[in-house]
């Protein structure tokens, strides 16, 4: 380290210890973060895909970066394991607004391909995939990639409730900046990295990593209620509730739905009797858990 980094890092620090600045670090991604104290670790994979788009059913990817690492039984990451980032060539060329996005052009795809072998032999050991977005790169993986039909999958960015937990919102941005960093957003494996500095960040409403609350949330099993043939002007009270619509073009009913705790079941269903359909009902209850959720098959 250079004279002027030392003095830089030195007036970084001061600067850390007023109330009136924030100091953010260019996110220098680490191999080994708690020692596992000869304790039984996990093996977690943290995936992100770059595509040609948001259709799941249409749309390429262009890149694939994954980051396996390993964990205790608390939470606490141990260290990283192996990095995984391919690009992959699309069909067609890759839309100006993706590049500029990603900064991943055609030349830097031209004859690159993500072989599926290499992909399944890194995750093969995984007990669970992390995505920040589980429902967008879950259904982008599956259609590459069977390996990914197979594994539990957990969601960063909606398995902990980070607003709760003093942070602005999800976004992997605002985690980030949060926790005292930055970085280059949009490539796959610099996401991951920045992932899992999230995941290992102590949350000071618990004590605890965030991984400690995504893991405990995604073990649980969700229940997807489906409000099928509601008035249409009730839209609006459903949409606040939290249910989302599925037009029933992916082989899904033509409904609104909303996933809900076991535990909130009930509450979920005196909504939909007392204000939606205003008579008993008994609605299509669907049983979700970590190895469907998030997955076009469900």
């Amino acid at each position: 380290m250079s004279d002027n980094d030392l003095t830089l890092a030195a007036m970084a620090e001061e600067l850390a210890k007023s109330a009136d600045y924030r100091v953010l670090r260019r996110l220098l991604p680490r191999t080994t973060f708690v020692s596992s104290g000869n304790q039984n670790t996990k093996t977690a994979v943290l995936l992100d895909v770059e595509t040609t788009g948001l259709d799941q059913r249409n749309d390429e990817v262009i890149e694939l970066g994954m980051v396996k690492f390993d964990y205790l039984p608390d939470g606490r990451i141990v260290r990283i394991k192996d990095v995984f980032s391919s690009f992959n060539e699309p069909t067609g060329t890759i839309p100006i607004e993706v590049t500029a996005l990603t900064g991943i052009t055609d030349e830097m795809v031209s004859g690159q391909r993500i072989e599926e072998t290499a992909v399944s032999s890194f995750a093969d050991d995984a007990v669970i995939v992390i995505a920040h977005n589980a429902s967008f790169d879950r259904k982008f993986s599956e259609r590459y990639w069977p390996i990914f039909q197979q594994k539990a999958w957990g969601c960063s960015a909606t398995q902990v409730d980070w607003r709760k937990h003093g942070f602005e919102g999800s976004r992997l941005g605002y985690l980030l900046n949060g926790a005292g960093y930055f970085h280059q957003a949009h490539r796959a494996v610099d996401d991951c990295h920045a992932l899992l500095e999230i995941l290992a960040f102590e949350l000071p409403t618990t004590g605890s990593p965030a991984l400690a609350i995504l893991l405990e949330q995604a073990r649980k099993k969700t229940i997807r209620v489906w409000a099928e043939r509601t008035p249409f002007e009730l839209k609006d009270a459903l949409k606040r509730r939290g249910y989302r619509w599925s037009d029933g073009s992916d082989g899904r009913p033509r409904s609104w739905y909303v996933d809900s705790d076991e535990s909130k079941l009930d509450e979920e269903i005196a909504f939909l009797q007392t204000d939606i359909y205003l008579r008993d009902v008994e609605p299509r209850l669907q049983i979700l858990t970590a190895f469907d959720r998030f997955s076009v098959r469900a």
